[in-house]
């Protein structure tokens, strides 16, 4: 389904920065993007309103703009789980949570009226419709005929699987400064974002203002960090469990410290630099973030699958591995997901179960298994990565607690309908899976690593210590 927001609905006075200015400084060497012509010169250059809008002259925006914190530091924002959802929101704008979306290729909100608007022929907004989701092919946006029209872009909701669309716009963004162990000061900036209708909203967690755009394209979140606030092109995320813990992301580079049972917060992020990971490009979804997988162990004996099961068709764009925020669990391709599932029934048959909890099917009572420091006492998954090295899940990551008395095996299979959709991957690494565990992308180099299951080195992603620091 496809949701429109007229023009009736697109008139708000914001700012934003420089259309080619931002479309070139968003542009990084791991996901480049083809400059779009230059739009005709104008008084605005980067802007137009409706007539009942006053028109800003370029330098009068240039300077709201600038009126922005600079500073050159990365920022830093709490990660909030909503358990009804499994969907994982940051509070960036004015306050208002917004969803996270690693495939997203922009921000989308609804918008008040008036609102300054883009124009069409211009170069950002052919890149904000060059790689629209593929859910939304069927609609119409970007430009029209009429020289003086406003640029429509599209908004996907990753929960709900629908499309809209609405004026591409600027809104203003905050969080905070941090030297990776503490905020330091607040921090304000305007970012591209696009217009969405209120209906758009639904599945989404109660409360939020719409989806930000992870994703490897210019109009992403982390591009347009980088670009506005002049800060290293990569993001690092540490989402939270349930029960109320809060995660952190920053967005800037720099380091990332947590508290932890050792003597002293440890650094994360420096480690994770040192073991980088190839990020993969699949030419058919552009921003998302594949990686390569040549195959899977449990319990140290890799399963039985035919030769590159895991292999990225770079021509049609299926199959690889590919992160998603809003899947809860890794879900897999039916013939991988029932070696996996076998081989985890076989090790764990003397366990007492329970009736499913759909969509998981192999679920057990809780008491069942001893647990350690790293979750339930079961065999690791070892996700064997190109280049010769692994990614250990523990128990923490395989095994989910479902409700006081039952905990069910955390993957989830693809039904055919999904194996068989445009661009289907061979594995989606799921959100439950990357919980409590520190992740930093780096857009730049086109790479991404990871610490592994947290409390292994006693703590969590709730140890980001959010009390406020001195700059």
């Amino acid at each position: 389904m496809i949701l429109h927001l007229g023009r009736s609905d697109a008139i708000k006075r914001s700012t934003t920065t420089r259309i080619d200015q931002l479309t070139e400084q968003s542009t990084g060497s791991t996901n480049p993007v083809e400059r779009p012509p230059q739009s005709p010169p104008s008084s605005m250059s980067s802007l137009r309103t409706s007539s009942s809008s006053p028109v800003l002259p370029l330098v009068v925006l240039s300077l709201l703009l600038l009126s922005g914190d600079a500073s050159s530091k990365p920022i830093v924002t709490p990660i909030t789980k909503d358990d009804s959802t499994g969907l994982y929101t940051i509070p960036v704008k004015n306050g208002a949570p917004l969803v996270l979306d690693l495939a997203g290729p922009l921000i989308w909100s609804p918008c008040q009226s008036p609102h300054r608007t883009v124009p069409c022929n211009s170069s950002v907004c052919k890149v904000a419709n060059r790689n629209r989701p593929a859910r939304c092919g069927g609609a119409s946006a970007g430009s029209s005929g009429d020289p003086n029209c406003a640029c429509a872009a599209f908004a996907y909701n990753p929960a709900s699987g629908q499309c809209g669309s609405g004026d591409l716009t600027a809104v203003p963004l905050s969080a905070n400064a941090t030297d990776g162990s503490n905020p330091l000061s607040p921090v304000t900036f305007s970012a591209y974002a696009t217009c969405a209708p209120d209906a758009l909203l639904a599945s989404l967690p109660e409360g939020a203002a719409g989806v930000a755009g992870l994703s490897r394209q210019p109009l992403s979140l982390p591009s347009l960090v980088a670009s506005r606030l002049k800060v290293a092109k990569e993001f690092a995320l540490c989402l939270p469990g349930g029960g109320g813990q809060t995660g952190a992301a920053i967005f800037g580079g720099g380091p990332f410290v947590l508290r932890a049972a050792a003597p002293e917060p440890m650094d994360l992020a420096g480690d994770i630099r040192q073991n980088p990971v190839p990020l993969l490009k699949n030419p058919k979804n552009n921003g998302a973030y594949y990686f390569g997988v040549r195959g899977i162990a449990f319990n140290q004996e890799q399963l039985n699958l035919p030769a590159g099961a895991f292999d990225l068709d770079r021509r049609q764009g299926t199959g690889g591995v590919v992160f998603s925020t809003t899947t809860r669990f890794t879900t897999l391709r039916s013939d991988i997901y029932s070696a996996l599932i076998n081989a985890f029934d076989a090790v764990t048959r003397n366990v007492p179960r329970r009736k499913p909890a759909p969509p998981l099917q192999l679920c057990y009572e809780a008491s069942g298994f001893p647990m350690t420091f790293v979750g339930p006492a079961v065999p690791s998954i070892d996700l064997m990565l190109d280049g010769g090295r692994n990614w250990t899940l523990p128990g923490g990551n395989s095994i989910v607690q479902t409700d006081s008395a039952t905990v069910c095996f955390a993957f989830d299979s693809m039904g055919p309908e999904q194996a068989a959709a445009f661009n289907s991957p061979a594995v989606i690494f799921g959100a439950y899976q990357m919980e409590d565990s520190l992740i930093l992308f780096d857009l730049e180099k086109g790479t991404f690593g990871t610490s592994g299951l947290l409390p292994a080195r006693r703590t969590n992603c709730g140890n980001f210590n959010f009390a406020m620091g001195s700059s």
